[in-house]
């Protein structure tokens, strides 16, 4: 489906941005994982090779404008384009807003909505230079609010506007950009919340299971294939229905 297409994907040493990884070399995609943590990116990248699949790591911080062009301009020269871009790279740094110091508002608003801006500036000119491209970022469920999480709600409220903005302004150049909003995932972020928190969370899904990691991974790849090439500036939900009564 995404056969010898270039897909870089930021955050993907671990978690979900690995899944996604996986499943595009899977899809024989040549996957470019780019990450703050080069130990955990090269890893994966040899271990998607080690299954005959593409794939090699870059070291880069999203919120650095100079590496992020860098590394996009290395990719294109090498591969003479790039074709999907995944913003999977984000952090919390969680606190009720009364509380939360300006600090942390700071990293996460960078981190995440400069985070997926910079990206995608990055590889807008290539990708209309082919009059091809897939973008897609990521926000969540807490984009519609979440106790203690001010900053991270207010970062992936911005990354949906940015979404169906950038999808209106790049329409006509053949990029379609959209959203992914994940719910509760079983990632190592979610095993760092209270056991008696989870519970909390699993009876408010309405079809009573966590999202996996492959869940996500799943609607990337119809995303960024031929066939969602009529689907633009939408967001997406992935929380097994829990948004539905929010």
């Amino acid at each position: 489906m995404l056969n010898d297409r270039v897909a870089v994907i930021t955050g993907a040493g671990g978690g979900i941005g690995a899944a996604i990884a996986t499943r595009f070399a899977e899809e024989k995609a040549i996957v470019i994982i780019a990450d703050v943590i080069i130990d955990a990116a090269e890893a994966l990248a040899e271990g998607i090779r080690s299954n005959g699949g593409r794939a090699e790591a870059v070291k880069v911080n999203v919120t650095n404008k100079t590496q992020v062009d860098e590394i996009v301009s290395g990719i294109v020269k090498k591969y003479d384009r790039l074709d999907i871009l995944i913003n999977n790279a984000g952090i919390t740094r969680d606190m009720l807003g009364m509380k939360m110091k300006e600090d942390d508002w700071d990293m996460v608003i960078n981190v995440n909505l400069k985070g997926t801006w910079l990206p995608s500036q990055a590889v807008m000119r290539p990708m209309r230079k082919n009059k091809w491209g897939r973008i897609v970022n990521t926000a969540s469920i807490a984009a519609l609010g979440n106790v203690g999480q001010v900053n991270y709600s207010a970062s992936k409220g911005g990354v949906i506007s940015l979404t169906r903005t950038l999808a209106l302004e790049l329409a006509r150049s053949g990029i379609t950009v959209n959203c992914i909003a994940p719910g509760a995932i079983i990632t190592p972020m979610l095993e760092e919340v209270a056991e008696e928190k989870r519970k909390e969370y699993l009876e408010a899904i309405p079809v009573r299971r966590f999202g996996t990691p492959e869940d996500i991974a799943n609607l990337h790849v119809f995303l960024c294939s031929e066939g969602a090439s009529y689907i633009t500036g939408q967001t997406i939900f992935i929380d097994g229905g829990l948004s539905v009564g929010v």
